[in-house]
């Protein structure tokens, strides 16, 4: 008896080597895979791809897709999908742009209330999927098509017949909270840098890059703030033990059923900042905002690590996977290869990651 408990304890004891922490991390493919694709356009690729206007031409796209991989990232750790979520940038895009063209509304109260709006809207999707035990992929499968129609019947409504909302640039002109969501931030400082021959110029002395766009900042923060959730917080052990198991998280006490519609609404939210500083941007909203993203941001998400039985992944590996994104659709523009080869990659890309990753799982755990 005495052995056996001696053996006992000394398998719970058993300290882990850093080589077995380090694979059970789920964004470790994603950074693999970041490398690799870094590697190769350093290879194929202009040498202006990586200078730092080259960097901000594909971390843009990058930053838009990963607002929503984050949230499509955290929905799927707690066990859902959300296939909505490209068509509510449409839906939440039309709502921003009626409160501050139409309504004439200051951002201070059109920016909330279009969170306001989302969250509404997600935690709408969220109650139908708990409530009626349907699977959230045929849920939410059909309020793609739905927001995607009302996002065209309300822009008709709204203009006279036009699928496109215009003079947003013009209506928030002058409001103090524009800079927070749409053109380039720190300026004065990249001003600066040029003046001191530290980062490219025109022959007029202009500085190349005139500051960092605004989804770049928000992407690193929301990539933050959501990993110190899952990492540090008891709602992130929530998420996770949502994901895992439903009944054993639910017989622990975790409040399964807030979980999942809190997360639906984050997932709208995050669809919802895409779209204010998108429109911003581009001074006009339009039916097709937002066209595919549900299917790229998960694409992001499950090379970030994220499995699709849920219980397991992590925002920096979303991250990673939507920094892949943006290099591969910007770079192919810098090399010789038809850029049709983007959607050839990114299945190829979405498979390997998938196959990396259960096969890292099986190693670590143990599993046949």
């Amino acid at each position: 008896m005495t052995n056996t408990a001696q053996v006992v304890e000394d398998e719970r004891i058993k300290s882990e080597s850093f080589f077995s922490k380090l694979m059970k991390r789920p964004e470790l493919g994603a950074i693999a895979g970041a490398i690799l694709v870094f590697i190769f356009f350093s290879i194929t690729a202009d040498a202006s791809m990586f200078t730092l206007s080259g960097v901000i031409n594909f971390m843009t796209p990058a930053s838009q897709l990963g607002i929503l991989a984050i949230g499509a990232a955290m929905l799927m750790i707690g066990g859902e999908f959300d296939l909505s979520i490209g068509s509510m940038v449409a839906f939440s895009g039309l709502f921003f742009g009626v409160c501050v063209v139409t309504w004439g509304l200051p951002l201070i109260v059109a920016i909330p209330l279009t969170f306001v709006f989302s969250a509404f809207v997600g935690a709408i999707n969220g109650t139908i999927v708990i409530r009626s035990g349907l699977p959230s992929f045929i849920v939410t499968l059909a309020f793609l098509f739905v927001l995607r129609g009302l996002s065209l019947v309300g822009l008709k409504a709204a203009t006279g017949g036009s699928t496109q909302l215009r003079g947003v640039r013009e209506a928030v002109e002058g409001d103090g909270l524009a800079s927070f969501f749409s053109g380039d931030a720190f300026p004065g400082l990249f001003e600066w840098l040029a003046s001191k021959g530290l980062i490219e110029t025109f022959k007029s002395g202009a500085p190349k890059v005139t500051g960092i766009p605004v989804e770049i900042i928000w992407f690193f923060i929301i990539t933050g703030a959501a990993t110190y959730v899952l990492l540090r917080l008891p709602v992130g052990n929530w998420i996770f033990a949502t994901g895992g198991d439903n009944t054993a998280a639910s017989n622990s006490g975790v409040p399964v059923n807030k979980v999942k519609i809190s997360l639906f609404m984050l997932t709208a939210c995050c669809a919802a900042l895409v779209a204010i500083i998108t429109v911003m941007d581009a001074g006009s909203t339009d039916a097709r905002r937002g066209f595919q993203k549900e299917f790229e941001a998960i694409i992001a998400a499950v090379i970030g690590g994220c499995l699709l039985t849920g219980g397991y992944g992590s925002a920096i590996g979303a991250f990673f996977g939507s920094i892949i994104f943006g290099m591969v659709v910007i770079g192919l523009t810098y090399t010789d290869f038809d850029q049709d080869w983007f959607q050839v990659f990114l299945g190829g890309m979405l498979l390997i990651a998938v196959l990396f990753n259960n096969a890292i799982r099986k190693r670590v755990t143990g599993e046949r």
